[in-house]
């Protein structure tokens, strides 16, 4: 287990000084109580702290970068880079998922990939960081990982919205969406959907919700488009 973690140090650039809270970072509850340990010795708390120090952080980021922004837009654009989907996002970035520690029925149900899990443990993450080498360190972590590449992630996360605008302004054709198939267990479900501008396939998207694979699918629509 040493040798994985020392590997998640080099992806992330960053080495511990104390290794102990970046193995407590990366273990779920789901561990934590198959092995009958303490509850608090589960990631949570470390989550707890590393959301106030990505929210610092990331507000700082933005007042920076923006500043003719009102305090409402600032809010919004700050909820949608720091929202569940957006750091699961991040942490495939580094293959986050592969590292935790998981109860074994947590692993057979897919939690190294559920969004809820991964984003959690990124939280964790930046609060082992920031735990173990200050806050300068923590914001380093934040700009090399969450904070960089923004405008692709908007693109991703606001797909089926900057589809919309994008065909409205120069196709002007309706947008459907059609579900292709669903595929596993209801606990661990994969929907597959194609995306239609007019009668024309523009995409396909896979994702663990519905709304997951159409936001998917709506990202290849524009992705195409911008190749014409």
């Amino acid at each position: 287990m040493e040798d994985k973690l020392k590997e998640l140090e080099k992806r992330i650039g960053y080495k511990f000084q104390d290794f102990s809270l970046l193995k407590h970072a990366l273990m779920h509850s789901s561990y934590t109580n198959e092995k009958h340990l303490p509850k608090y010795q589960c990631n949570e708390r470390l989550e707890f702290l590393g959301d106030a120090v990505l929210e610092l952080i990331s507000s700082e980021f933005l007042f920076l970068e923006n500043p003719k922004e009102p305090e409402g837009k600032l809010t919004k654009t700050r909820a949608s880079m720091v929202c569940e989907p957006s750091l699961a996002f991040c942490a495939r970035d580094i293959e986050l998922g592969s590292y935790l520690l998981l109860g074994k029925g947590e692993e057979a149900t897919g939690g190294r990939t559920r969004e809820s899990v991964t984003s959690d443990a990124m939280e964790a993450l930046i609060g082992a960081i920031y735990l173990d080498g200050g806050f300068a360190n923590a914001k380093e972590f934040i700009h090399k990982f969450i904070l960089s590449d923004l405008e692709n992630k908007k693109l991703f996360f606001d797909s089926k919205t900057i589809l919309q605008e994008i065909v409205q302004a120069d196709i002007n054709k309706p947008i459907t969406y059609q579900l292709l198939k669903e595929e596993g267990p209801d606990h661990n479900k994969a929907f597959y959907v194609e995306v239609f501008i007019g009668d024309v396939d523009y995409g396909t998207g896979k994702g663990r919700t519905k709304k997951a694979a159409e936001q998917q699918a709506a990202y290849q629509a524009i992705l195409a488009l911008k190749k014409k």
